[in-house]
């Protein structure tokens, strides 16, 4: 049957159970009432600089292929730094925005961007017609140029090729070696680490602070405005601003309650701080943190500790924290490579920032290579 294009400027639009159809790896970012909330809730729009434009491929009125997409006015939220790039074209007086995106907004997390229909036999071929509908878009609608961000494997192969360039990074992600306990972790750890470990936790357990894990159905309207005003702290603390509306926070907690984790830190049963989680796929990604009160290893603990003993509890394999942290490295997080795709329209561009890549390439290797040095684990098979 014939495929046919669409551009789809409303998600709502979209019927959850053709988007069911779609394999999205059990990622908790591509389900629909995950990617419906960014848009319902005006976190994502036309004035925040995601415009909706997304890619979709249908086969009568079946929706077979999808990639999310949106038309960028700036390069907030990306987690994939152009801002270079968009400098150069300033300088020499050429527009950089507005660029085509395909990612998930406000997200540093690996997943299938190229969407096709489970089982469907043609499915090498829907990825690389996303990809030329893309390259189409980017021409016809005059973007400067089109980025593809956290792709996956799959993704990759279809992506890295003319005349795309290739970009890649570094992450920090905890891997889960069915470990029975914190401890049994601990112990996989050189000395050193492991009693810095224990003396950040025994700061948080002696200044009282006790845990709460609550899914999304049992967060209360109370419960809420404490998760967004620590989100909102986090972000104006680092003179920067807080994207995500309150209502995406009370939507996905709603309709996707089973992937929506809310750790609170309490002190004499009030609240101090938080961090919202999500999982999905064998995975628990830490999303945001926030507090409301400083305490010595608090962020430590709530961010990361009490994550991977969730792990550890609920047989989760991998944990990812976010973007950037080297300080992850030394409580047993590892580096983990992550890959983009970028084409470039103007060509004197395009050779440029392919040079640079080259070259960022090679110190991300010797940045890797430097990393093993502080690998926290024990070499010793004991």
């Amino acid at each position: 049957m014939k495929t046919v294009p669409r551009i789809i400027t409303d998600f709502s639009k979209i019927d959850k159970r053709d988007w069911d159809q779609l394999d999205h790896r059990d990622n908790p970012f591509l389900s629909h009432a995950f990617l419906n909330a960014l848009e319902t809730s005006a976190s994502v729009c036309v004035d925040s600089g995601w415009q909706p434009h997304h890619l979709g491929l249908y086969q009568g009125d079946q929706l077979v292929a999808f990639a999310p997409t949106y038309i960028k006015s700036h390069s907030h939220g990306e987690f994939v730094f152009d801002w270079a790039w968009a400098a150069a074209y300033q300088r020499h007086r050429l527009p950089y925005y507005p660029k085509l995106l395909t990612a998930i907004p406000y997200s540093p997390v690996t997943g299938p961007r190229l969407l096709v229909k489970i089982g469907h036999p043609d499915a090498d071929l829907l990825r690389q017609s996303l990809v030329d509908l893309a390259i189409d878009e980017c021409r016809t609608g005059d973007f400067s140029s089109w980025h593809c961000n956290f792709c996956n494997e799959t993704d990759s192969a279809a992506l890295d090729k003319e005349p795309l360039l290739a970009r890649r990074d570094w992450q920090y992600h905890w891997f889960n070696q069915d470990y029975q306990s914190f401890d049994d972790f601990l112990c996989q750890l050189r000395s050193r680490k492991r009693k810095n470990i224990r003396r950040e936790r025994r700061q948080v357990c002696e200044s009282g602070i006790v845990f709460e894990w609550k899914g999304g159905a049992e967060l209360s309207q109370r419960d809420h405005e404490f998760v967004y005003t620590c989100y909102q702290n986090t972000f104006m603390a680092y003179g920067n601003y807080a994207a995500l509306q309150a209502k995406f926070f009370r939507d996905i907690a709603q309709n996707m309650p089973n992937r929506v984790h809310v750790l609170l830190a309490k002190r004499d049963d009030q609240p101090i701080a938080m961090a919202f989680f999500l999982s999905g796929g064998e995975r628990l990604y830490g999303r945001y943190w926030g507090c409301v009160e400083e305490v010595p290893g608090l962020h430590f603990e709530t961010a990361y500790y009490q994550g991977i003993e969730f792990c550890i509890e609920h047989g989760i394999r991998v944990f990812e924290s976010g973007a950037q942290g080297e300080h992850k490295i030394s409580r047993g997080f590892m580096p983990s490579q992550t890959r983009s795709f970028h084409l470039v329209r103007n060509e004197a561009f395009r050779e440029a920032i392919a040079q640079f890549l080259i070259r960022e390439n090679h110190g991300l290797d010797e940045y890797r290579a430097q990393l093993t040095v502080h690998d926290p684990f024990r070499r010793d098979s004991g």
